[in-house]
């Protein structure tokens, strides 16, 4: 466990390995693609875009999801060859159907105020070396039972979404960094189908119950190979359970905050080995929800020699961790990924998660000044998204209006025994 504190002279430094590589270079705008040399994890050899030319988003439209517009996201995405994909303005994209992508591309959303929402949402399905980098990713539901293009010689008929934030199906290579996930309709991410070589870093997680899913089931097979690291990511406010939940593979989860779950932080199920090293996990004040941890549908007997182990972690409100199996460091081989650093530095590394540029920190860094980088695409800077917006809110207003039925309802008996 690196306890040294790496901040150093440099003000910019933070201990943060992913953001000390390309953020302290004040030229970065003007090298963006250095940002795939900076991965860590089981995700690190993501390529993204990396030596292809740059794609300009200048079409926030989703109209036709069999022949995409030139300009649009959904134009971009399907390309075979590489792509750095850039925002000149902020943009809000409400997607028609879900957006499936092809190999090598980055989504850098860096110096924009740009929003994924709507159907969907982002599929990587049987693809590789995919960067998602800056986003904003909420509000998304399922939709589907359409013809929808994935490459610019093929489209096909696909099923109906559940409606993940970014759904990793059958591939490899992947980094998601930086990006702020909440209210979706399923899972925030989920991984599966032997998906593998996957890194979710930087990340702020909120207002979510399933937020992340490890695995197809316990007896998928090719799963038993997945690595996945999870590292200096927020898991904030109003989040219930899955962060992540995990089937068979080998996941390392180092130097992550986790603040005040509702039922737990981490649960299994089908043998995973979990590796947490260097996080602080932060109990709710719900006296029976304090463990981390938890073995999903399985009786006590049979997770026992589970490898999973807290080391260096700090347990804070009563919060507890049960490890299991055996200790030895060998067997945590295929669930190390990166060195941890001291869990005491948590609040500087994980201090920029999320988005850039969102709350009191500045979001005009690295614009694109030179081709109207100020210009409002659809979005207010800092304004909330509602679900209305998504095309769901009529689903959530009348949820509501049944429970106010429902409680005004359990309120008649009160009021015939007043009189």
């Amino acid at each position: 466990m690196d306890t040294t504190d790496q901040t150093g002279s440099d003000q910019c430094f933070t201990g943060n390995p992913i953001d000390d590589c390309w953020k302290c270079d004040p030229n970065w705008p003007n090298n963006r693609q250095r940002l795939a040399d900076c991965g860590i994890g089981f995700g690190q050899y993501a390529l993204g875009g990396k030596g292809g030319r740059f794609y300009f988003v200048t079409d926030s439209s989703d109209d036709d999801v069999v022949d995409p517009k030139p300009g649009t996201l959904r134009y971009g995405v399907i390309q075979v060859e590489p792509l750095w994909i850039v925002f000149p303005s902020n943009m809000m994209i409400k997607l028609k159907h879900e957006l499936i992508f092809n190999s090598y591309k980055t989504l850098d959303g860096r110096g924009a105020n740009v929003h994924i929402v709507g159907g969907g949402c982002i599929t990587l399905q049987y693809v590789s070396n995919v960067i998602i980098h800056n986003i904003h990713i909420h509000h998304c539901h399922p939709s589907g039972n359409t013809n929808i293009r994935s490459s610019p010689t093929h489209y096909g008929l696909r099923t109906e979404s559940d409606g993940d934030g970014i759904s990793i199906f059958g591939s490899k290579d992947i980094w998601i960094d930086h990006c702020s996930l909440s209210r979706c309709k399923d899972g925030l991410i989920d991984a599966v189908m032997g998906s593998t070589g996957i890194t979710i870093s930087n990340n702020f997680f909120s207002h979510h119950n399933e937020v992340m899913l490890l695995g197809h089931s316990d007896h998928y097979e090719p799963d038993s190979g997945m690595q996945v690291t999870i590292a200096f990511n927020h898991f904030g406010e109003k989040l219930v359970q899955r962060m992540p939940r995990c089937r068979r593979g080998y996941i390392h989860v180092v130097n992550n905050d986790f603040t005040q779950w509702e039922m737990y932080a981490i649960g299994g199920s089908g043998n995973p080995t979990i590796n947490s090293q260097g996080n602080r996990y932060t109990a709710p004040t719900n006296p029976f929800a304090k463990e981390v941890t938890k073995r999903v549908e399985t009786p006590d007997g049979d997770w026992k020699g589970w490898n999973w182990r807290s080391e260096g972690d700090i347990l804070v409100n009563g919060a507890f961790f049960v490890a299991s199996g055996e200790g030895a460091e060998m067997r945590y081989e295929k669930a190390y990924s990166v060195d941890p650093k001291s869990a005491s530095f948590i609040d500087q590394i994980t201090f920029h998660c999320g988005v850039l540029g969102v709350g009191g920190r500045n979001n005009n860094l690295g614009m694109w000044t030179t081709t109207g980088s100020e210009g409002s695409g659809g979005l207010d800077s800092y304004n909330d998204y509602t679900d209305e917006m998504s095309g769901t809110g009529l689903t959530n207003r009348l949820s509501f209006s049944v429970i106010v039925i429902t409680f005004m309802f359990n309120l008649i008996p009160y009021l015939f025994m007043l009189l």
